[in-house]
């Protein structure tokens, strides 16, 4: 099995681990659903004798629905965009880490540690704006992928053009994009950690790792790609 990046280059469907990811990431969403509109964070409070409440609920609210609206995006994404594999330690890693920052966001951000709410302002539809265009540009830029490569004409060759004429992986700069937005959300300037970490990951990473891959997949082709086009940041790197 090829590995790149930590992850299968392998086409095939791995149904039940495809299946298993999206009901894992159901039950994170429930998890979030639970702590944002009925009063599951009081109840794990009670459980630690503590008297724990989220003091901006409607925040918490918002950031249910961009859980949410990144949890169909998975959907879409595992059952028509993926054609490679998906194994089941990748399933479990990314559960854990989809865990961790879509209830943490919403804890974080819905007030579960503050004793009042932050009013909506600038940043919180600068949050918004980013969460919304990031997720296109990921989403859309893999639809024209799948759309282009579908054409029997196109077999075998080196896909160049729709949104990835802007950037060689515009998908992931769409990830780092959306999670930022995402951050501003949580009115915690300290969570902006978090796509910093991606965009490094996907720098020193995972970029390197698909560049070889696509390299020794289509040659010359992908090589004056490569000359011409910024690898993550579109026009600057």
């Amino acid at each position: 099995m090829a590995q790149n990046g930590g992850v299968s280059r392998e086409h095939r469907k791995s149904t039940p681990e495809k299946f298993g990811f999206l009901l894992l990431h159901l039950t994170v969403i429930a998890a979030c659903a639970w702590i944002a509109l009925f009063g599951g964070w009081e109840q794990i409070g009670d459980w630690f004798g503590r008297e724990w409440r989220l003091s901006d609920p409607v925040r918490a609210w918002v950031l249910l629905f961009c859980a949410a609206v990144y949890f169909l995006r998975h959907g879409v994404t595992l059952f028509y965009l993926l054609v490679r594999s998906v194994a089941w330690s990748e399933v479990f890693g990314l559960v854990a880490f989809m865990a961790v920052f879509e209830i943490g966001f919403l804890v974080i951000g819905g007030g579960g540690y503050r004793t009042s709410a932050i009013a909506f302002g600038p940043f919180d539809g600068l949050g918004i704006a980013m969460f919304i265009a990031g997720s296109w540009l990921n989403t859309w830029s893999e639809i024209q992928r799948k759309l282009w490569k579908q054409d029997p004409a196109n077999k075998g060759k080196c896909y160049t053009g729709g949104l990835f004429r802007h950037s060689m992986h515009i998908n992931y700069f769409g990830d780092v994009v959306l999670f930022t937005g995402w951050c501003l959300l949580t009115r915690e300037p300290w969570t902006l950690l978090l796509p910093v970490f991606m965009a490094s990951m996907f720098a020193f990473v995972h970029i390197p790792a698909l560049d070889a891959y696509l390299a020794d997949r289509y040659g010359n082709a992908f090589a004056d790609y490569a000359r011409k086009t910024k690898k993550l940041v579109p026009y600057v790197w």
